[in-house]
């Protein structure tokens, strides 16, 4: 039977490192979190990551935009929000209500302020192993995988999935822990047979309980990036990974929950990526001439 990996009380232990050191800074790090419209799940998100920016020591500046703001609108709180050196990390809550453009928004964000590490810039830095600002569940999901298996070199890792926000980052990542790494996606021939080779593998494709417990290589670290609502007993909705759990436990050496898994691990990452910013930004400061 699998081990569980407890991102909850991960989460738990890095926010609470993450706030011992904002608490011996000479400066507060400012986290901007911009929610356009009115979409209950991301008021719920922003509120969570508003207070646990507070918890953890830093400032929480939050923007709400109507549904119907303009793009020009938002493109110049963006601006703003780059030019306000109380302001360290800027994050736009996704997705954003139609017509507007998030790769525009994304886009005009400084990547110095890119806590979510979506800009063309830090996508680069990683795609290059410069040092940059990471993409949060991709980093959530290395930091786990780190904890069970400290040294990675030369696993076969098979990440299910190429989304910009998370496929691709992980398997850079993992390229950088000198994986052999193979990306794949709904149109991979063979999935099942791919997975069943995976020292590592890695489910972000968004599709619920997809991967089966004989898809999984007996021992394998499996990681469920995927958070599913479907509908449960008694016609209740609930939460399921990409991941069959019941399946895959008893085959798997190690494996994250859903929920309780990655998820907790998202904003978490975001306050180390805000914390990280606001370092690099104050020493930047510092060394400007006079």
């Amino acid at each position: 039977m699998a081990r569980i990996i407890d991102g909850k009380a991960f989460a738990a232990r890095l926010r609470a490192a993450i706030a011992a050191e904002v608490a011996v800074l000479p400066f507060k790090p400012g986290l901007a979190v911009v929610l356009v419209g009115d979409d209950p799940a991301s008021q719920l998100y922003v509120a969570n990551k508003a207070r646990q920016t507070v918890e953890a020591g830093m400032r929480s500046f939050e923007h709400r935009l109507p549904a119907r703001a303009s793009q020009a609108e938002l493109l110049d709180l963006v601006r703003r929000l780059n030019a306000d050196p109380a302001v360290h990390g800027i994050l736009v809550q996704l997705p954003l209500p139609p017509p507007l453009a998030a790769a525009e928004v994304i886009a005009a964000i400084s990547p110095e302020k890119d806590v979510d590490g979506l800009t063309v810039v830090n996508a680069g830095r990683l795609a290059t192993g410069l040092p940059g600002l990471v993409p949060c569940t991709p980093l959530g999901c290395l930091l786990l995988l780190e904890e069970v298996l400290p040294e990675m070199a030369g696993c076969h890792a098979v990440v299910i999935g190429r989304s910009n926000l998370v496929g691709k980052p992980v398997a850079q990542l993992l390229l950088q822990r000198d994986c052999t790494v193979t990306l794949a996606h709904s149109r991979t021939r063979d999935l099942p047979g791919l997975c069943r080779q995976a020292d590592i593998l890695v489910a972000a494709a968004g599709r619920p309980e997809m991967v089966k417990g004989d898809w999984v290589k007996p021992g394998a670290a499996v990681i469920d990036v995927g958070i599913n609502r479907v509908a449960g007993a008694a016609g209740k909705a609930r939460l399921v990974g990409d991941v069959e759990f019941a399946s895959a436990a008893p085959v798997a050496g190690w494996i994250t929950p859903v929920p309780g898994g990655v998820g907790p691990m998202t904003i978490a990452c975001l306050l180390r990526n805000t914390l990280t910013a606001a370092k690099n930004q104050e020493a930047a400061r510092v060394g400007e001439p006079g």
